[in-house]
């Protein structure tokens, strides 16, 4: 199937809604026997997880620090400004796959590009300001991710140092949370654990609880709106 198929949408939101995400592989696959129809060939595979990783919205926790850069407003954060270029940076960063690259490849690119196109998926941006008239804003940290109902899927994230975005991500993520409370989303998604996760908070559920987090949340609709200016 290609990614720029109108059934992909369904197709994907359909599985983001079993609690299956897609990720891209560089190893072909057979069609894993999810219950999702369509031949989906050897440039992505279905995962699911147990336990899953979420991050409570009602306990997100920031460092001082992070709360200190954050007031100090160093970056300026848009939504939905850079969509593509937020996805690309994301998948120059190494993931980890068996060829040692990013598992966000180009059929992955293509299709969440799709979602939104269609406003299914979301992008927040940071960005260090124009030094002068002569120049354009540097795009320097960004996340991305799939919006269902009153549930926001958070895919990926990524942070250059090397220009000055030194903490962006984390800047992002912080503006995240604060647009999904203040829009009343129920859930935050982030489909596995590690140490960069655990200083938010995030807390692992099995799948059973998972599921009826995901069906409670994904049964709201709610608008994913302007971006807001942020108090911390």
């Amino acid at each position: 199937m290609r990614p720029d198929d109108p059934e992909l949408i369904r197709l994907i939101l359909s599985a983001y809604q079993r609690g299956v995400f897609p990720m891209g592989t560089d190893t072909p696959l057979q069609p894993s026997d999810l219950g999702l129809p369509g031949a989906f060939g050897p440039w992505v595979q279905w995962i699911t997880v147990d336990p899953r990783s979420i991050i409570p919205l009602d306990t997100f926790h920031t460092s001082r620090s992070l709360r200190a850069t954050v007031r100090a407003k160093k970056f300026v954060i848009t939504s939905n400004n850079a969509f593509a270029r937020v996805i690309q940076s994301c998948a120059n960063v190494p993931r980890g796959t068996n060829s040692g690259g990013s598992w966000i490849n180009p059929w992955i690119i293509d299709a969440f590009q799709t979602l939104h196109n269609a406003g299914h998926a979301h992008s927040i941006e940071a960005w260090l300001p124009a030094q002068s008239p002569d120049t354009k804003p540097t795009l320097v940290g960004g996340l991305y991710g799939v919006h269902l109902g009153g549930a926001f899927f958070g895919e990926s994230m990524f942070s250059r140092p090397d220009l000055g975005g030194t903490d962006a991500s984390k800047v992002c993520l912080v503006h995240l949370v604060n647009h999904l409370r203040r829009r009343g989303f129920a859930l935050l998604d982030t489909q596995y654990s590690n140490p960069h996760m655990e200083q938010f908070g995030v807390r692992d559920v099995p799948r059973g609880e998972y599921l009826r987090l995901l069906k409670a949340a994904a049964g709201h609709e709610v608008a994913w709106g302007d971006l807001e200016s942020l108090a911390i």
